[in-house]
């Protein structure tokens, strides 16, 4: 397969002056707009421990999310190829940041803790397998330079008699 190059351009708009701009460290809201074309904006601040709006996505909530759906994504398009019918999906994703003497910081790590259901009938060590090739395949998780885990629990739905 040639190698194929994708680009995502957004825009990241500062709503945030309260009338003199940065003229000190309280003297501003982290607000911000997040935009891509014509998807509905994406209201952001910073994490509320960095005076922030909890009311508003930070950076940090993104980069946990996007590993999240990036696994997701890739793990339904598995058990779709293998056969594998998902009826529900949903994780508990959870990122660690630690904070350096000098106010600068990093993500530590992430885990991702997706539950599944599956259609009656449904091979439950497969689907449990597949976690091990969507975290391989995703695009962010690769991206990252801290570790990813996975913990995920796969249920298969009970045949409904009928």
């Amino acid at each position: 397969m040639a190698h194929r190059e994708h680009r995502y351009a957004v825009r990241v708009e500062w709503t945030g002056n309260l009338g003199t701009g940065t003229s000190g460290y309280r003297a501003y809201s982290r607000d911000h707009s997040i935009d891509a074309g014509t998807k509905p904006a994406i209201p952001g601040s910073s994490d509320p421990a960095f005076r922030g709006d909890p009311a508003r996505w930070n950076p940090e909530d993104m980069l946990v999310a996007s590993l999240s759906a990036c696994h997701q994504l890739w793990y339904l398009h598995l058990c779709a190829t293998a056969g594998i019918a998902v009826t529900a999906y949903a994780d508990e994703a959870e990122g660690v940041m630690e904070e350096g003497p000098d106010g600068g910081g990093q993500f530590s790590s992430v885990v991702l803790r997706p539950r599944v259901t599956l259609a009656p009938g449904s091979d439950a060590a497969k689907a449990l397998a597949l976690h091990h090739e969507a975290a391989e395949k995703c695009f962010i998780a690769r991206s990252v330079n801290f570790p990813v885990r996975h913990e995920p629990a796969v249920d298969v739905a009970a045949e409904v008699a009928g």
